[in-house]
């Protein structure tokens, strides 16, 4: 009994710890919209967290969505939008009075009000912008004049900053009496001297644990590493990674503090980087969820493009070997298998450098021994499976050559393949192009060719 009711009491808390919606939930709120009761869609949006509810706006039908925000949208703690996806936060706010995406603004932090606004197309920002409060206004104007996915439009103005002189008391004293000037959350107060350059930091716990007579000038940390407002994101988030950071000032080219960026942010941007590069490779986009129909097929559209040309150009290397396929007509059964082969190996050697590109473990000190490895990664995997592939090939067909010529068109295309796995996304790096976006492309290329060319071409040599 009493085992029973431990499991139950697992089963219980496993609920509790549910962290999504469930269907179920999402039909109920969906049916009290259609039937307009009020109440209940009230008393269900007031018990769900700012998350909780952005999901429910997101998975709900486009008609629901409407009608709630319309309905309910006064109702919804502004943090919500703040929540949802950038494409569908603008989508719910294209429908909103101006007055009322304003409201929200006002409410939202410096950082998370820039985020609200920046997906908006300029003339509704500036509508927007000149409801707001001076203070706010002159903040979103500055955030919105660095560039995109920088530092500046990362950080939030509300910080904490007071003279190298104080004592740690009278800090103290300031944190508590001004707590209406003061960010909700912060990690670390900033020391700064007359002229507003940052001499140091101090961790909030460090700072409550010293005696009330202490200067901070002697328990602050000097060795700071204050973020350039025109840094891009990524940077940030490698020095946040390296660091082990909380939180890091923000400076303009003068050094003087403009403001903070904190780890909730950092978390944002690596999800949102790692996202980003994965959907890049198959070339599609964050947003593709919830864009528009004819804006999500034209620009994959784009991207398909550029994969028929590069079929083109296999097709074109298989064109040139049409006798000897008709000849033997095995080798159109087995020339998939090469051409597979190599570019799963290379996507492989690809996705490790195109890692190490992000997550800055890759220079040039090692960028030829990590190509070195892959290619030699490559060549023990090609002479695995050359092995494999040759006396399958000979069993099946009966044929001996046959199968010792597709075990060296493995053996070539799998070292290729791990070379220019490795290499590619090196070298649009180093030539400024995204590797995420393009390498894809170029590597499919090399080895579908070299593949269709090493099998074709061998066959013809020895076989025919």
């Amino acid at each position: 009994m009493r085992e029973q009711q431990e499991q139950q009491n697992i089963a219980d808390n496993t609920e509790e710890l549910s962290f999504t919606l469930s269907d179920q939930d999402i039909r109920g709120i969906s049916e009290a919209v259609h039937a307009q009761d009020s109440d209940t869609v009230h008393s269900i949006l007031n018990d769900l967290s700012a998350p909780d509810t952005a999901e429910l706006i997101a998975k709900v039908k486009e008609e629901d969505r409407e009608e709630l925000i319309a309905m309910y949208g006064d109702a919804l703690d502004p943090l919500v939008f703040s929540e949802m996806n950038p494409e569908l936060s603008r989508a719910c706010l294209s429908n909103m009075p101006t007055h009322q995406i304003a409201d929200i603004v006002t409410a939202l932090e410096s950082d998370d009000a820039l985020d609200l606004i920046e997906p908006l197309d300029v003339r509704q920002q500036k509508d927007i912008i000149r409801k707001l409060s001076s203070k706010t206004r002159v903040a979103l104007e500055e955030g919105l004049s660095y560039p995109e996915e920088s530092a500046g439009r990362l950080m939030q103005r509300e910080i904490v900053a007071v003279p190298h002189f104080w004592t740690a008391g009278k800090a103290i004293d300031y944190i508590r009496a001004a707590t209406e000037d003061l960010p909700e959350e912060f990690f670390d107060i900033f020391i700064i001297d007359p002229s507003y350059h940052v001499k140091g930091q101090i961790p909030l716990n460090k700072l409550v644990r010293s005696e009330r007579k202490i200067k901070l000038e002697e328990i602050m940390t000097k060795s700071i590493q204050p973020v350039p407002a025109t840094m891009d994101q990524e940077e940030v988030a490698h020095l946040f990674r390296r660091e082990n950071a909380l939180s890091a000032p923000v400076v303009d080219e003068d050094g003087r503090l403009l403001g903070v960026v904190t780890i909730d942010d950092v978390v944002d941007v690596i999800d949102e980087e790692a996202q980003e590069d994965i959907l890049r490779m198959a070339g599609v986009g964050n947003d593709d969820l919830y864009r528009a129909i004819l804006s999500t097929t034209g620009t994959r559209f784009r991207w398909l493009f550029v994969n028929l040309l590069t079929a083109v150009l296999a097709s074109l290397v298989i064109s040139l070997f049409d006798t000897t396929i008709q000849e033997l007509v095995a080798l159109a059964v087995l020339m998939p298998i090469v051409a597979s082969m190599g570019g799963n190996a290379g996507t492989q050697a690809l996705t490790v450098a195109v890692r190490a590109l992000a997550t800055k473990e890759l220079s040039e000190t090692n960028t030829w021994r990590i190509i070195g490895k892959e290619t030699l990664v490559g060549s023990l995997n090609g002479a695995a499976f050359a092995l494999i592939t040759g006396i399958l090939a000979a069993l099946w067909f009966t044929n001996p050559m046959l199968g010792i010529v597709i075990a060296a068109a493995m053996l070539i295309n799998l070292i290729v393949a791990g070379f220019f796995g490795a290499s590619i996304p090196i070298l649009l790096d180093r030539y400024g192009s995204d590797p995420a976006v393009a390498s894809t492309v170029f590597l499919t290329t090399v080895t579908d060719v070299i593949g269709f060319f090493a099998f074709l071409g061998l066959a013809a040599l020895f076989i025919l």
